[in-house]
C-alpha cells in the first residue's frame, strides 16, 4: 500500500502541474523518460518514492517558482563549472554572471523545443 504522505505529495504535485499548464508530455521530455512513467507516478500508482518522482517534483516546482539560490548552491555541476573559471574577483564574477545571463535565450529555445 502507498504511504499516505506520498499520496499527499503526489496529489499536490499533480494539481500544481495541472494548474500551471505543465503536461505529462512536457515533464517526460524534460526528464528524458516515457510519458507512461510520468503518468504512473503522478496518478499515485507508484508504491514508493523514487528518484524519478523526486526529479518530477523538482521540475514542476522549478517551472512554477523558478530556480532558487539554494538550488544553485546545491548543484555540484554548476558550482564546479564556476569554480573552474572564476579567479575570485568581483570583476570576473560580473563577467561570468553576464555570460550565464546571455545563455537565457538559448536555454529557453532549447526548453521550448523539448515541449
Amino acid at each position: 500500500m502507498i504511504d499516505v504522505d506520498l499520496q499527499t505529495i503526489v496529489r499536490n504535485v499533480s494539481r500544481t502541474a495541472k494548474a500551471a499548464g505543465i503536461t505529462q508530455e512536457q515533464i517526460s521530455k524534460a526528464l528524458s523518460v516515457s510519458q507512461s512513467q510520468v503518468s504512473r507516478l503522478l496518478s499515485g500508482n507508484g508504491k514508493r518514492r523514487t528518484k524519478l518522482f523526486d526529479e518530477i517534483c523538482i521540475y514542476v516546482n522549478n517551472q512554477v517558482k523558478g530556480v532558487s539560490p539554494n538550488l544553485v548552491r546545491e548543484n555540484e555541476t554548476m558550482l564546479s563549472a564556476i569554480a573552474s573559471v572564476w579567479d575570485g574577483t568581483a570583476a570576473q564574477a560580473e563577467m561570468i554572471a553576464n555570460v550565464i545571463r546571455s545563455l537565457g535565450p538559448i536555454c529557453m529555445a532549447s526548453k521550448s523545443n523539448k515541449s
